[in-house]
């Protein structure tokens, strides 16, 4: 059986202002923003060349976590340098690149919610 991870709920305070980081500072594709009932949300967003997106909106019980309790989400890129250079250009206030060995670098960030 063949599955594949396509979505990942992020928690988020307001939903707005996560939608304008992820598009506007990381660059991710809106994919859909839409109010299917009185009360709910669902915003879909994409990073460019990704097959999983993250989600993010009100109303049900998959945005009920606590906003910012995301922890150890992985945007893997081909130039590392390249990509924190670029972000940070874009206001993403991205920590120095780290070494871990194996070939394995990682420089971390967070949403304005700290989910990281």
């Amino acid at each position: 059986m063949d599955m594949k991870l396509e979505l990942v709920p992020v928690p988020v305070a307001d939903v707005d202002r996560a939608k304008a980081f992820y598009t506007d500072r990381l660059g991710f594709v809106a994919d859909v923003d839409v109010t299917p009932a009185p009360g709910v949300r669902v915003v879909q967003l994409t990073p460019p060349g990704s097959a999983c997106s993250i989600s993010l909106g009100t109303g049900l019980d998959a945005y009920g976590g606590v906003p910012g309790s995301v922890r150890g989400l992985h945007l893997v890129v081909e130039d590392i340098g390249a990509a924190r250079a670029e972000l940070l250009a874009r206001g993403v206030d991205v920590g120095e690149v780290q070494d871990v060995g194996g070939g394995m670098q990682y420089a971390g960030f967070s949403d304005p919610d700290g989910n990281g």
